[in-house]
């Protein structure tokens, strides 16, 4: 079965009777055969596309689209079962001047990393978004405030002993910066959540980098 160039399956016929399969059922075996890879190319092509609606294509993770519908759907479903969400802002250290030094596909190769880091080191349940640039964000559901600090330390060590290569070039140490904010310590909803997370990320940079902040602390 092939569609749009691709083969998509293969349709085997067989009769259980002595006779052998007539031309006329061998026709309609041909339609019904063109008709199913029809269907699966179609349902194909609406799967990429969705895959291409909410994911980013540089990282693979979640994008800011995503992002902003999971906080919703998330926000309202712990206020309903009355459990703590945790955020965390992450950004990488520096990110422009390595990508001076090094050039911006080595930046991308270093995006890309920390991107398969976090699918790899996250909960089923974690919801892990670029946010934009170099900056991700972490949506942590039913995590309190303790738990998302815990978490994010966990991330920030697990990055800086990353071994990123572009070639056979080592990119040297990547560190990162993150703000934790959680419901309902900082914000009810997902505005002044993200702000606050924000917040406290921009006040680990402030503080020298490579650390994780509470938006407890500002």
């Amino acid at each position: 079965m092939m569609a749009q160039g691709d083969t998509l399956g293969l349709l085997y016929l067989h009769s259980n009777s002595q006779a052998t399969i007539t031309p006329p059922q061998k026709r309609l075996a041909e339609a019904i055969s063109k008709q199913i890879a029809i269907s699966l190319a179609n349902l194909k092509l609406r799967e990429t596309l969705q895959y291409q609606s909410f994911r980013d294509p540089l990282t693979g993770l979640f994008n800011r689209r995503y992002l902003d519908a999971s906080m919703d759907r998330e926000l309202h479903r712990v206020m309903r079962e009355d459990k703590s969400l945790g955020i965390i802002m992450l950004d990488v250290d520096h990110f422009k001047q390595f990508n001076d030094t090094f050039g911006h596909d080595a930046g991308d190769v270093v995006l890309q990393s920390i991107g398969r880091f976090l699918q790899d080191n996250v909960r089923q349940s974690d919801i892990a978004c670029r946010f934009g640039g170099e900056e991700f964000t972490i949506i942590l559901p039913h995590a309190s405030l303790e738990n998302a600090l815990e978490r994010a330390e966990q991330l920030r060590l697990g990055v800086k002993n990353l071994h990123i290569q572009y070639g056979n070039q080592p990119l040297g140490l990547i560190t990162v910066s993150l703000g934790v904010a959680a419901f309902p310590h900082h914000g009810e909803n997902p505005k002044d959540l993200l702000q606050n997370a924000d917040s406290a990320l921009y006040k680990a940079k402030e503080q020298g980098r490579d650390r994780v902040i509470s938006a407890n602390l500002i």
